[in-house]
């Protein structure tokens, strides 16, 4: 049940953020808010971070189903552990919230700038945050490295 209410949170800033932008800026207007450092800038991305693979939405789309396939067969398996319901929550409600944009205007609303890194949107923090806390538990905790076999397998 955790996954369903972060996702929704989740998804649910995300697309409000997304409309809030679009209601009230024009494409391509960027307003200051540390002048040179931050900048809320509306933009259409066609393809994924620093625009590769632009106008694959198909591709997008695909991506994002498959993946949402493989935390829903997953899901009732993974440990019982925080940072994984965590990590799991974030990276779902990311790809939905991106995958509503990709669906409804075939680009993703992106408004983030800080002028030194690709533009970004709410959907986009909560993905990198979902991988990084599933690559930790993954990578650094002695429950996520142990290899060794249980049960019936061999």
């Amino acid at each position: 049940m955790a996954l369903i209410g972060l996702s929704t949170l989740v998804i649910v800033i995300d697309q409000a953020t997304k409309y809030w932008i679009q209601s009230r800026m024009a494409y391509g207007e960027s307003s200051p808010v540390i002048r040179e450092v931050f900048h809320i800038t509306y933009i259409l991305n066609p393809g994924a971070a620093f625009g590769i693979l632009e106008n694959k939405t198909w591709f997008f789309i695909a991506v994002a189903l498959v993946l949402l396939a493989g935390v829903a067969y997953l899901y009732p398996r993974l440990p019982e552990n925080m940072i994984v319901k965590l990590g799991t929550g974030l990276l779902v409600g990311g790809a939905i919230g991106n995958l509503i944009d990709r669906v409804r205007i075939g680009y993703v609303i992106d408004f983030f700038d800080f002028r030194i890194w690709p533009i970004f949107n709410v959907a986009d923090i909560c993905i990198v945050c979902g991988v990084a806390c599933l690559a930790y538990f993954l990578l650094l905790t002695p429950e996520g490295t142990d290899t060794t076999v249980t049960g019936d397998e061999k």
